[in-house]
């Protein structure tokens, strides 16, 4: 046997062969080969097990699958829980025949032979056995189960047929309760899958027959899978969230905001908590904050655009403000910002609301309304702590731009945000706002409009040629056809076709021809003729210039820039052709895998 684990670890590539083969000595008898072989790092896990599955005449299952809800729950009901998720045996499909069923199982280990005779022994039908990677059972089994059903595996049936019981006052009781360990393991679980997918925002929803979950994941929510019975401890799972964000457990009628702070392999997250009564019980929201590094490669701009923010960046005062609705990344471009020009010669002061990251060098201040610390009077005590550089979270009102207008005309550089739809009508906001024009025209540096489309993946995007009467009616000047992509799922993007998302973006620089357009109250629309003559590039524009280059899709860039102004109806579709580029990424049960 050993000599056959020796012949397929060399036909994949085993790293060291005689590592591998004193370990598989000291393991005869005691533990399965197959198990050894994989924890001993020296082979690669799919290749060694696609050469064993083929070795034993056994089908090699790729980890894509997707059940509906009546099939999973026949699945659930031939392989149980317990049983599934302790010998991480995947159920995949239940087939009748003439001879009765047949049940197909996807295990890693097939050469186990316990945990292959208790699942035969168990599930009742015939097993039909198939190979799979490590993680690919284990997605399974989440997409299958739910996330955290481990956790309850001895509880979970507690609930089911009887009455919905509520595990709070064990959590009061009794420290040492299982039921209270199983809540713990279960929110620690879902906490850390959602910073492992890089998710920005948990939700936990209460409805009438579920505790809904959900992570938004590259701007789209997406519902996690989570035990049936998960239902009957809600309770419990929203106190313990409430616990280790300092809330009050028993105040159920109002809502309430919190913070905590969670690390994950040396990362340190800091999450903002929000609760709200519903009918149905508290629902509870999670921001993930503190998850990114800031940098202006990160933020992908092209050669042209990354000049245009250099210099900005290198003035000595004024104002540049960011502009995009929420959610759109303007945080994080003012973070870059400030990470590019943090030096030991400049003193850079923040005023924000919340501090949602924290910059190492960089003094920041947060918000508090409640006791009178507003944007402007903080930016009033800011400009008297001697600062080279000052970043207002956002620029809400007359009296806050006022002060940042001073604050530029006597020799600070000053970042902050607006929102408004694009670059150029931020100009029309501060005049909304109050603001002289000729402040305007004298203090602004620039308008930067950013929105946030979906990266595709670059393992299984594919190519598809573009006319190039389509890209010119996109405003995308061009004499020839040119190659785009379109998402296609693979398992590193978790079959939704994207990974990641990218920022794009639009300067408008006031030139003195549009500060002299400004000052005598120029319409918005003369003011985008004359930007446009100064060399302005659109949002939309500079989006399809990314769709080229294969980062994102046509689709993405027209759905983020719809509200432009232009008529894209006609586009959208277009250039939306099949269904699973109009939904969004497919559900966490590919996700997971």
């Amino acid at each position: 046997m050993i000599a056959l684990f020796l012949e397929i670890a060399r036909e994949s590539g085993c790293r060291d062969v005689g590592a591998l083969e004193s370990l598989l000595s000291q393991g005869a008898g005691q533990r399965s080969p197959v198990l050894t072989a994989l924890e001993s790092r020296t082979v690669d896990e799919e290749g060694f097990l696609q050469r064993l599955a083929s070795g034993l005449g056994l089908p090699w299952w790729n980890g894509s699958q997707e059940w509906d809800d009546a099939t999973a729950r026949a699945l659930r009901r031939a392989l149980p829980s317990d049983l599934a998720l302790k010998h991480h045996l995947l159920p995949l499909r239940l087939e009748s025949t003439l001879q009765g069923g047949t049940l197909s199982i996807a295990t890693y280990d097939p050469c186990d032979l316990v945990r292959c005779g208790v699942a035969a022994r168990i599930a009742g039908p015939t097993v039909r056995w198939e190979v799979a990677t490590r993680a690919s059972v284990a997605g399974g089994l989440q997409a299958l189960y739910g996330v955290g059903a481990e956790a309850f595996e001895g509880i979970l049936h507690e609930g089911e047929g009887g009455d919905d019981f509520d595990l709070e006052e064990t959590l009061i009781l009794d420290d040492t309760g299982d039921d209270e360990a199983s809540v713990v393991t279960f929110v620690n679980q879902i906490l850390r899958g959602a910073l492992e997918l890089r998710a920005t925002d948990i939700h936990l929803e209460p409805m009438a027959d579920q505790l809904r979950i959900r992570y938004r994941l590259d701007g789209i929510l997406q519902e996690v899978p989570v035990p049936e019975t998960i239902k009957a401890h809600q309770a419990s799972v929203i106190s313990r969230l409430k616990i280790m964000a300092r809330l009050d457990i028993a105040e159920k009628r109002l809502p309430q905001d919190g913070r905590m702070a969670l690390e994950l392999d040396g990362r340190s997250i800091d999450v903002r908590v929000a609760t709200i009564p519903s009918v149905e019980g508290e629902s509870i929201s999670l921001r993930l904050l503190g998850q990114e590094t800031f940098s202006l490669d990160r933020l992908g701009l092209n050669a042209a655009l990354r000049r245009t923010v250099d210099r900005l960046l290198s003035l000595p005062n004024g104002i540049v403000l960011v502009t995009g609705p929420t959610g759109s990344g303007k945080s994080t471009t003012l973070y870059s910002f400030l990470s590019r020009i943090n030096t030991a010669e400049r003193r850079i002061v923040t005023i924000e609301d919340p501090v949602e990251n924290k910059l190492p060098g960089v003094v920041q201040i947060a918000v508090k309304p409640d006791i009178g610390l507003t944007f402007a009077r903080g930016l009033r005590s800011i400009l008297r702590g001697d600062p080279n550089v000052v970043m207002v979270g956002e620029m809400r009102d007359l009296e806050t731009a006022e002060i940042a207008i001073r604050a530029a005309l006597t020799g600070h550089l000053v970042f902050s945000t607006l929102h408004t739809n694009d670059a150029v009508s931020g100009i029309t906001r501060l005049v909304d706002m109050g603001v002289e024009r000729f402040l305007i025209g004298t203090a602004v540096r620039a308008f930067i409009a950013q929105r946030l489309v979906r990266r595709l993946c670059p393992k299984c995007r594919e190519p598809h040629t573009m006319e190039a009467e389509d890209l010119r009616a996109l405003g995308f000047p061009t004499s020839a056809e040119q190659n785009i992509f379109l998402p296609k799922g693979c398992l590193a993007c978790r079959g939704s076709g994207f990974q990641g998302r990218l920022a794009i973006y639009e300067i408008c620089l006031v030139t003195p021809a549009l500060r002299a357009l400004v000052s005598v109250g120029a319409d918005e629309a003369t003011l985008r003729h004359q930007a446009a003559q100064d060399g302005f590039i659109s949002m939309r524009t500079y989006g399809i210039g990314k769709a080229l280059a294969g980062e994102t899709t046509v689709h993405e860039v027209l759905s983020a820039t719809m509200s432009e102004g232009m008529d894209t109806s006609d586009d959208y579709e277009q250039f939306n052709p099949t269904p699973w580029q109009v939904t969004n990424t497919p559900p966490m049960a590919k996700m997971a895998l």
